[in-house]
């Protein structure tokens, strides 16, 4: 903390303005993933799994935002606001539409992006693989297939030319959640009530680990950037004595992640509310305290989440790769994003290494089965003519990067 007096008015008491400030070189940014931004991924497993006959998608996605063209712009918006940093995703899809056919048009297309990041003065955090795949790799057994770390490693090495100016790399979005997917489908499938993330098919767990690995041999091989995957955190909470339930389901959904990035160049954490567990598993959060995501409205969860997270991996830094609030009232999303920073600024003053934080999402985007009904985004977009109207919350939000700090 830094604590300031000045005089604002001639002739009145001088006034203490206590200052949260960030370290220096801090990452300020905002996030989005190719899938749900980029329009017509139309060979990717969620395009024809949106317009499958018993589809739990609310909506396809269609021409999403269009970012894939307007990407320009959308820069623009968020390095003119002040941001010094953005994530996106490749799309594997798009980049290797069949196995073993590398289209090099599509690599071109992320290089341009990537260098239009450094062109204003953004610093570039890309991610290889963020949920979607090919279908062709889906069709081929997925990641449980023999074959899915080779194939995972061989495309890591294609775009290799894409990533060696980027500022951090991350080898897969959130794993842990992937995982949960297909035990989520089947609860649905009973009609069970899902009050919570349940703990994940190991055997998946197993295989993404597995794939992250080999990322990142490839990776370190190459000299490439800091390397890591990105992990949904959560703020974990034991209800009614379940201290037990509690710490095998985070065992499950987060330790044995956490374990698999030791020597990786940073973690990086997508921390949006907490988790209650109860003795039966996780409990819903109350009704009067949901977003529109569903989850509890709980900001607090992120600094709880990277205190943790440091405890663990006391040598990995880390990076907050998502964090936002799905809401229509940008007033919210500033307050919610301010009290997230308190937070997260307290947690780095206490001694956790936490280098950068970016916002989930810079546009209004498909947010999966969901659809578009959920505003993440720092800039609205009219999905009929797809002009980009920026909220209050980009500019305030470029405001805290220009001064590294909250006030």
């Amino acid at each position: 903390m830094a604590e300031t007096a000045r005089a604002d008015v001639p002739g009145h008491h001088a006034r203490t303005v206590t200052e949260a400030t960030f370290p220096q070189g801090f990452l300020w940014g905002a996030a989005t993933a190719g899938h749900q931004v980029e329009g017509n991924n139309v060979n990717s497993n969620y395009w024809e799994w949106e317009h499958a006959p018993d589809t739990p998608f609310v909506e396809p996605s269609g021409d999403a935002v269009d970012h894939y063209h307007r990407w320009r712009e959308d820069l623009d918006l968020l390095a003119g606001a002040g941001l010094n940093a953005y994530r996106f995703s490749l799309e594997w899809s798009r980049i290797e539409p069949e196995e073993g056919e590398v289209s090099r048009a599509s690599l071109d297309h992320y290089r341009r992006m990537l260098d239009g990041c450094r062109d204003r003065g953004l610093t570039p955090v890309v991610t290889i693989n963020h949920f979607t795949v090919p279908r062709w790799f889906a069709h081929a057994g997925g990641w449980l297939d023999a074959a899915a770390g080779d194939r995972f490693a061989r495309f890591t090495e294609a775009v290799l030319p894409v990533l060696r100016d980027a500022g951090y790399v991350v080898t897969l979005n959130e794993p842990n959640l992937a995982a949960c997917l297909p035990v989520l489908a089947d609860m649905a499938a009973r009609g069970e009530q899902v009050n919570g993330l349940p703990r994940p098919d190991q055997r998946i767990s197993e295989a993404l680990i597995g794939a992250h690995r080999r990322a990142m041999e490839v990776l370190n091989g190459a000299g490439s950037p800091p390397a890591g995957v990105s992990l949904v955190g959560q703020e974990w909470i034991a209800e009614d004595g379940a201290d037990s339930e509690m710490a095998a389901h985070r065992a499950a959904m987060e330790d044995q992640f956490l374990a698999a990035t030791q020597g990786d160049g940073f973690v990086g954490m997508q921390i949006y509310s907490s988790a209650r567990i109860g003795p039966k598993g996780p409990v819903a959060p109350p009704v009067d305290h949901q977003t529109l995501a569903h989850v509890e409205y709980r900001p607090q969860a992120v600094g709880e989440s990277v205190r943790r997270v440091a405890q663990v991996l006391p040598d990995t830094p880390i990076v907050v790769t998502e964090n936002g609030l799905a809401t229509t009232d940008d007033r919210e999303r500033i307050a919610f994003t301010a009290d997230v920073l308190r937070g997260l600024h307290a947690a780095i003053g206490d001694g956790v290494d936490v280098r950068g934080y970016e916002h989930w999402s810079l546009l209004d985007n498909f947010e999966w089965f969901g659809g578009y009904a959920a505003t993440f985004g720092l800039i609205a977009v009219d999905r009929t003519t797809f002009v980009r109207t920026p909220k209050p919350s980009l500019e305030w939000l470029g405001g805290v990067a220009r001064r590294n700090g909250l006030t």
